[in-house]
């Protein structure tokens, strides 16, 4: 079967979607650190909207800080890519055409510094997931015994990480007479422009104090919120494609139709027309607090107790009733420590979650979401249980899902049946798991994990005992118990 490319463009079925500009006159205005299915199916989507809308500016460069994966799959088919949409009734698919080039960064270093430094860029995005931007989750601060940082700590010619890259871009920008760019953070962390604005200042201070200040008084790092469910692609969704296209694509990806990216109004050079799924406002923090606390807080629960259940996918989990019940107890809990804008009606919120986990064509896998635990329970689930615990109230549901985070750590689900613990921290916890003779020994350990767990957080009874009693019956009778004592009250 042929390769989707510009060539076979014109052999798609009449009802696909396709570029509606010439792509040989885009210019690229934007690049891209760590494209993945996510960027793919959200801010590559918005930039070919406002290509389609005939504003060329806005093509991008994208860039793999680590593997060729990405580029191997593209580079064949000219950049071009096609988002499936999913809805559960019928899939619509639309080929993407903003994205111009892949750069795999540790094979091609100058030519990112290039496309990062050219006159045509005006924003940067990335999503490199937490652990990309290597700030102490619980401190914010630099973690300088991370071998790339150290490198590029020592030396910024041949940039490592992402900080290193946008220091060393933004270094040639100034000598060039050049603005900085718009650096904008795609990833779910906590104020995560004032975290990767944080990174730059704090590795550039290290190189350049006078560039450091340049990049404090003219760049701009906007808070931002991004929320759409792209699972990942598997060979069967790659051949069931080819079958309906004609052609094969091995760069597609799946979504679901929900797309949102709500944006801090703070921009130091040009922007798009964003258009729909885009709201540009003065605060993000509440949009980013309620979808960290009851999107990803619930997918986190339900991808702990689900995989340790052997459950493969999200709607499987929420066919169980006592899930749904643990899934609405948890948005029950985390709703109270919210402070919702007034745009965002919570109750319906929360209908449309629970839609959206239930679209069984996405087929959204639960140890796709368990990846690196340790970087997203702290703003997923611990900052809520923190405010709930401040407020003297319960913490049941919130307080299960981060037991069965520590229950997952062991490597075995509930069967008996083993599954690799994808997460940075992976060999020290398990080392000090290991030490543990009884659940409650297994919990003083893990809340000795500053980087996860903050002191003050840890140092709460009320918290200690919960993970302890969850986890006592996660060992003993497994996920499945632990959802039916939850929503029969038996805890």
């Amino acid at each position: 079967m042929s390769r989707l490319s510009s060539a076979t463009l014109a052999t798609l079925p009449a009802d696909v979607a396709r570029p509606r500009y010439d792509r040989g006159a885009v210019r690229c205005g934007v690049v891209h650190l760590g494209i993945g299915a996510f960027h793919r199916a959200h801010q590559a989507v918005v930039l070919e909207q406002a290509l389609n809308a005939g504003d060329l500016r806005w093509g991008i460069v994208a860039a793999s800080l680590r593997s060729p994966g990405v580029r191997d799959q593209m580079a064949p088919q000219d950049g071009l890519y096609t988002m499936l949409v999913r809805d559960g009734v019928a899939d619509r698919a639309q080929v993407i055409g903003a994205v111009q080039q892949v750069i795999v960064a540790p094979e091609e270093p100058d030519a990112l510094l290039a496309a990062l430094a050219s006159p045509d860029t005006h924003i940067v995005t990335l999503t490199v997931t937490e652990k990309g931007y290597k700030l102490d989750p619980a401190t914010g601060a630099l973690i300088e015994s991370d071998p790339q940082l150290a490198a590029d700590l020592a030396s910024l010619d041949k940039p490592q990480t992402a900080p290193g890259y946008l220091v060393a871009a933004l270094a040639r920008r100034r000598a060039a007479g050049l603005p900085p760019f718009t650096a904008i953070s795609c990833d779910n962390l906590p104020h995560n422009g004032r975290r990767l604005r944080g990174a730059v200042l704090a590795l550039a201070q290290r190189h350049d104090p006078a560039l450091a200040e340049w990049i404090a008084a003219r760049g701009a790092f906007p808070e931002t919120m991004v929320d759409r469910i792209v699972p990942a692609t598997t060979a069967e969704d790659v051949a069931a494609l080819g079958a309906l296209l004609g052609v094969e694509d091995q760069a597609m990806v799946k979504t679901e139709p929900f797309l949102q990216w709500v944006i801090e109004d703070q921009f130091c050079g040009p922007r798009p027309d964003f258009g729909p799924g885009v709201q540009v406002t003065a605060a993000v923090a509440p949009w980013e607090e309620a979808k960290l606390r009851l999107l990803n807080g619930a997918h986190s629960g339900i991808a702990y107790l689900g995989g340790l259940a052997g459950i493969d996918h999200v709607h499987e989990v929420l066919a169980l009733p006592e899930a749904r019940s643990f899934v609405d107890r948890l948005w029950d809990e985390a709703e109270t420590t919210l402070s919702p804008p007034d745009e965002l009606d919570v109750a319906a919120y929360r209908r449309d979650l629970m839609a959206r986990f239930d679209n069984p064509t996405l087929r959204h896998r639960t140890r796709q979401i368990a990846m690196d635990g340790s970087q997203k329970l702290p703003q997923r689930l611990l900052a809520t249980i923190a405010a709930r615990l401040e407020a003297g109230q319960g913490i049941d549901a919130l307080s299960l899902a981060v037991a069965a985070w520590i229950r997952w750590q062991a490597g075995r689900d509930d069967q008996g049946l083993a599954h690799q613990v994808d997460d940075p921290l992976a060999p020290q916890i398990a080392t000090a798991l290991a030490g543990g003779d009884s659940a409650a020994a297994r919990v003083d350990a893990m809340l000795r994990f500053e980087a996860v767990v903050p002191p003050a957080l840890a140092g709460q009874g009320a918290f200690r005992d919960a993970l302890t009693g969850w986890l006592e019956v996660l060992e003993a009778r497994g996920a499945l118990a632990a959802l039916a004592d939850l929503a029969e009250g038996r805890f």
